[in-house]
């Protein structure tokens, strides 16, 4: 059975556009004209993952986004921006969405980025893999939940998976290929800033309340988690 996706866009052009090629990749694709439209839809249709532009009237990707997160609903969502500044990306995490693109980007990045969202929703069903810790954070895979001490931390779906694999390799320095690859099943090259925007979010997350710090840079390689 295919995958369902909804693309959420003002502009009726990118919809068709992409409704043609997301239809010849083998996708079943649903249609919104804007956020109001977008909740409608994923409450009638239950697509595997939306495509929301950030940019629409009456309620705005980021809102709808808040809203099914407030609603505790993990529809995976790639946000469309046409802002590149790391500011606007991080408007997107906050807002609870799991991957971001800026516009005009390539097909074959959408793509891949569909793909490694798919993949990792897939993955999770059926989990009952062992809670992971490292000082005081802890993380259930099976319920997808992460703690710091007695604080729970409310973390996207692309955020715990890069959370999860750094942890169950902590100790290990994962380079930048390495990372892309595992979380989204594409490297980006040397001048993407995708992954240290999501590393610089989740430490944000982590040392919220100037809590030690478990992932580290390594210059020129990648990250790690560990103790000290």
């Amino acid at each position: 059975m295919s995958a369902r996706v909804l693309i959420a866009d003002d502009d009726r052009a990118i919809r068709d556009a992409l409704t043609r090629a997301l239809g010849l990749e083998g996708y079943d694709v649903v249609q919104a004209s804007d956020g109001n439209t977008a909740l409608s839809v994923i409450e009638s249709t239950q697509p595997d993952v939306a495509i929301l532009d950030v940019m629409m009237p009456n309620i705005d990707g980021l809102t709808v986004c808040r809203v099914l997160r407030a609603e505790r609903n993990r529809l995976p969502v790639l946000m469309l921006t046409a802002r590149t500044e790391t500011p606007d990306r991080v408007a997107g995490l906050d807002a609870g969405a799991d991957d971001y693109l800026a516009k005009p980007f390539e097909l074959d990045e959408l793509f891949a980025r569909l793909r490694a969202l798919l993949r990792r929703t897939k993955s999770e069903d059926g989990a009952t893999d062992e809670a992971i810790q490292l000082l005081d954070v802890r993380l259930d895979p099976t319920s997808r939940r992460v703690w710091r001490a007695e604080r729970e931390v409310e973390l996207s779906k692309t955020e715990f998976d890069l959370l999860e694999l750094l942890l169950r390799n902590q100790g290990i320095v994962l380079d930048h290929s390495t990372i892309y690859d595992r979380i989204w099943g594409y490297d980006f090259g040397p001048d993407s800033k995708n992954l240290a925007v999501y590393i610089s979010y989740l430490r944000r997350k982590l040392e919220l309340s100037g809590e030690a710090k478990v992932i580290h840079t390594v210059r020129g390689v990648g990250y790690s988690a560990r103790a000290s």
